[in-house]
């Protein structure tokens, strides 16, 4: 089976990580990966071939399409791109396309998207399936928003994928025309990558830890935001009175700017390490006491499937973050906190209280990587999805 993707990260990287995971589990397809953002050090599959058209960014606004590269010319890219995309496409004649959250998202991107659609259109034998996430974000103009979004599905698309579980949320909270999608919707559960067998025996042995040792493990996504949380929590980490050893490890993320790099770098010592990114954070988190981060859905999903302890900072900007985080609270997954409890005394407080608490075990779906794989080989397959 040939199969091409679509993926365009704009601020963060958790739509190209879930993605990422999902591909490793098609490891006999023939797969063709088209980004278009930022450059990012993801470690990719071995089987993925990547096209990398011209990269385009939102600014800051979030009004408008900029160049990654200062001094290019927005329009000569996006004629650029849509050439570039239209062209794979006919030399690739795949039999499945996936897009990754299209039309819930990336509307900024349609110059290139709907000529792409037409074409698999088209080319009646190439299956199209969307890929998005359990919680779309607040929109301006929500009845217009979700025609727009029913015209392409049903038009354009055979399979609406939506990595969530139902039991815990359904996209119709956030979405209120599911009863006019016309094609299959399947819920695979949530995408995340687990820690391996031994990762925490491996990972605390390497770092030379004790089992009464303590290891935080603080973190911001991609670092595009969260540079606020960081600088509480290593202000916060001097105020602990812990009866063991205790350590942080700080990952900033890949995107946080220079300045604030330094900032946080300027706090390192023999028990405060910063570092911008890993490729083994499940490890981490398996080998972590406790997780302070921020809400994203990745790094959320992969602490619970860790079963680490964790402290949560939803971004503040949408209601997307807190919606899934207040969830997992209730259910005991995790604490949230609030901008109250990022002065340092506070932090250290919530900090002591839920070092003393017990992890409770996962009881979501997280099988949506497999699942995904599964759904998109009976799509591609002509077999009935559910």
């Amino acid at each position: 089976m040939n199969l091409m993707v679509y993926c365009q990260h704009v601020l963060g990287i958790g739509h190209l990580c879930r993605i990422m995971l999902i591909l490793q589990q098609m490891v006999e397809y023939k797969i063709t990966l088209v980004l278009g953002g930022p450059p990012v050090s993801v470690r990719l599959p071995d089987h993925v071939r990547v096209v990398h058209l011209p990269g385009l960014r939102m600014d800051e606004e979030f009004s408008g399409l900029l160049p990654v590269e200062s001094g290019q010319n927005a329009e000569v890219i996006q004629q650029q791109r849509t050439k570039q995309l239209l062209g794979v496409f006919n030399d690739l004649q795949p039999d499945l396309l996936l897009v990754e959250l299209f039309p819930f998202g990336r509307n900024a991107f349609c110059f290139e998207l709907l000529p792409l659609l037409e074409q698999a259109r088209e080319q009646q034998k190439c299956r199209v399936a969307c890929s998005v996430r359990d919680i779309l974000v607040e929109r301006d103009n929500t009845i217009k928003f979700e025609q727009r979004v029913i015209d392409r599905l049903n038009r354009y698309f055979h399979l609406l994928l939506v990595h969530a579980d139902p039991e815990l949320i359904n996209l119709d909270e956030t979405f209120s025309r599911m009863d006019d999608i016309k094609i299959p919707v399947s819920y695979t559960g949530y995408i995340c990558q687990p820690p391996n067998p031994g990762d925490r025996e491996r990972m605390r042995g390497s770092l030379h830890l004790d089992d009464e040792d303590q290891l935080i493990v603080l973190s911001a996504g991609s670092g595009s935001v969260g540079t606020s949380l960081l600088q509480a929590a290593v202000k916060a980490f001097p105020l602990l009175n812990p009866a063991h050893r205790m350590r942080m490890q700080i990952f900033t993320g890949p995107y946080m700017v220079d300045s604030d790099f330094r900032q946080i770098s300027a706090s390192e010592n023999n028990n405060i390490c910063v570092q911008r990114f890993s490729n083994d954070f499940p490890a981490w988190l398996a080998a972590a006491d406790l997780s302070i981060s921020m809400g994203g859905y990745n790094t959320t999903m992969n602490l619970i499937a860790s079963g680490c302890r964790a402290l949560v900072y939803p971004f503040a900007q949408n209601h997307e973050q807190r919606m899934r985080a207040k969830r997992l609270e209730d259910r005991g997954h995790l604490q949230l906190l609030t901008e109250i409890d990022l002065h340092p005394a506070a932090l250290a407080e919530k900090i002591t209280r839920i070092m003393a608490t017990t992890p409770q075990p996962p009881d979501i779906m997280l099988n949506g990587a497999a699942r995904t794989a599964e759904q998109l080989t009976r799509l591609a397959g002509g077999e009935p999805v559910s």
